[in-house]
């Protein structure tokens, strides 16, 4: 069972939200704007927020950076917008995933599950390639030994390439082992994170390469 914080000022799609999220035996609450939200934050423990981006007074985008502020938590956005940008923005205040509305709700219960059994896993190894070190254990990407603030999609990308290095992997390995979800070709969830890992990474952006027609690469060498 995990603690679930949902956020959206339509009553109608909080409650259903709520409704599968304790089928599926979850702890839930229901917040109808951010300002609740951030109240409720505060004083609860959380394992994953869904978090509307189109509300009134705070949005969901400010919402998030509060939050992020008192706990570092995964955060899913549902949102009527579908834009790169939007979404790139989403993403580089921290979100863990993005649902465009309208949306299925058992499809927004299989990310969170995914989501969850990414944050159960215990491991404890490094994978080190010159100066990016990536620990398990701690869920950390450092840089010469400077600390890179790095979402968690990023971070699990870069798992996949480092833990493959010098192999193609195709689009939907890639999103089978990071999304653990189908989605429509035409969605270019992958591509903008991999160009925001790529910023994330600095000089080591370099190594991941796009391979035309089939998906990516994190070379041994350039």
């Amino acid at each position: 069972m995990a603690k679930l914080l949902i956020v959206d000022d339509e009553e109608k799609i909080r409650e259903m939200i709520g409704k599968f999220a304790n089928h599926e035996g979850h702890d839930v609450t229901l917040a109808s704007d951010g300002k609740q939200a951030i109240s409720f934050f505060e004083k609860q423990d959380f394992d994953v927020v869904i978090l509307d981006v189109m509300m009134p007074e705070i949005d969901g985008y400010e919402t998030l950076k509060r939050m992020k502020q008192i706990k570092d938590v995964p955060c899913i956005f549902l949102t009527a917008l579908g834009q790169e940008y939007d979404r790139i923005y989403g993403f580089d205040v921290g979100a863990e995933d993005y649902v465009t509305k309208p949306f299925s709700p058992k499809e927004l219960m299989m990310r969170i599950n995914v989501i969850l059994r990414r944050e159960n896993k215990n491991t404890s190894t490094k994978i080190v390639f010159e100066g990016l070190v990536l620990d398990e254990s701690a869920h950390t990407v450092t840089i010469d030994g400077e600390r890179v603030d790095m979402a968690n999609k990023e971070y699990e990308l870069l798992h996949y390439l480092l833990s493959n290095i010098g192999n193609a992997l195709t689009r939907q390995s890639i999103i089978s082992k990071v999304w653990g979800y189908e989605y429509d070709s035409d969605d270019r969830t992958l591509d903008t994170h991999m160009k925001l890992l790529r910023k994330d990474l600095k000089q080591y952006g370099k190594y991941i390469t796009t391979i035309r027609g089939v998906g990516y690469r994190f070379e041994k060498e350039v």
